[in-house]
């Protein structure tokens, strides 16, 4: 198949967003792209839907990094230049898809690996329920045990989405000992049990966990799910681990929670507003553990993504020189 010939075309353009830790060039070979293609990483989030319709408006081809930078239909409607999406992932729902379909932008997603999320979650809950943060802080300033750990054995974790991780997370649970329950809108009794967990009600599920973490997609169904009155029903003692979607814990009642004692503790890798802003409660409060959205951001993951973006972007240039 030929490609696009950039001697009798204006060179195509391509923009890659988010690149935080600025290893997108280095993560998979886009001598295919470079080739027949400028490519700009920024490392920098841009927020401002003006400022962001300023930064692309040049570009042929955005790259995006899973929900760093939401794409909704008032930003594409403003880059008439844009004729492709390459996102992570095999989904992106901060991406306005009917839009950009009504727009003629071809939008391309990608493979993935959930262990890395499955992964960050154990590490949120046994940083948690041992302090781990706070101790090694601890030992940096000269001082020793300022806390009492929760052992997790004959605990009880509750699983809030038995899906791909959520079910991982459940194994991983039952191997420290672990009482596993499960509840989420669909999920039935014989679905827990095959998953290795037992299914509880609703109201019993959020009373009894002493760990409970979320693994939901977002949705409006899901979106708040977890509010004030989930929040009451938890043992003061429990602590709550979030590595799916901020949105799916009401934020404001999750401070309350935790500023009242509520509960425990939280551990947190996701966020309503990301990147966290500046002056937060959650940045500062001492029964948090918070991660910036890393539950994806490892070698392997970071492999797959770039691999089959620079794979998916190389496919519509072969597709721009064929037409």
């Amino acid at each position: 198949m030929s490609t696009f010939d950039t001697t009798t075309n204006p060179p195509i353009r391509i923009a890659v967003l988010d690149d935080y830790q600025n290893v997108a060039l280095t993560s998979a070979d886009w001598s295919p792209v470079t080739a027949r293609a400028d490519v700009t990483t920024f490392s920098d989030h841009v927020s401002d839907d003006d400022e962001l319709v300023a930064r692309l408006a040049p570009f042929d081809v955005v790259f995006v990094m899973r929900e760093r930078t939401p794409l909704p239909r008032n930003v594409l409607e403003r880059l008439p230049r844009l004729r492709m999406i390459a996102s992570t992932g095999p989904g992106n729902a901060s991406i306005d898809m009917s839009a950009a379909e009504e727009l003629g932008i071809h939008v391309s997603g990608t493979g993935g690996s959930v262990a890395s999320t499955v992964e960050l979650t154990w590490a949120l809950i046994l940083a948690a329920s041992r302090h781990l943060v706070a101790e090694s802080r601890s030992i940096a300033d000269g001082g020793w045990q300022t806390t009492v750990g929760l052992e997790l054995d004959r605990r009880v974790l509750g699983v809030l989405g038995l899906g791909r991780i959520g079910s991982r997370v459940a194994r991983i649970g039952a191997a420290f000992g672990m009482d596993v329950v499960a509840w989420s809108q669909n999920l039935t009794a014989d679905a827990a049990a095959e998953a290795g967990t037992r299914y509880l009600p609703r109201e019993e599920f959020f009373a009894t966990a002493d760990v409970l973490t979320v693994h939901l997609k977002l949705s409006e169904r899901s979106r708040g799910l977890i509010g004030t009155a989930e929040l009451s029903a938890m043992k003061p003692t429990a602590l709550l681990v979030n590595t799916s979607r901020g949105p799916i814990v009401d934020e404001a009642a999750l401070v309350d929670a935790l500023a009242s004692g509520a509960i425990a503790g939280a551990g947190l890798d996701v966020f309503d507003t990301e990147p966290l802003p500046a002056g937060h409660p959650l940045r500062t409060m001492a029964n948090v553990t918070a991660t910036p959205h890393i539950g994806y951001v490892a070698d392997r993951a970071y492999g797959i993504f770039f691999r089959d973006g620079v794979a998916a972007i190389s496919e519509w240039l072969d597709g721009r020189g064929a037409g």
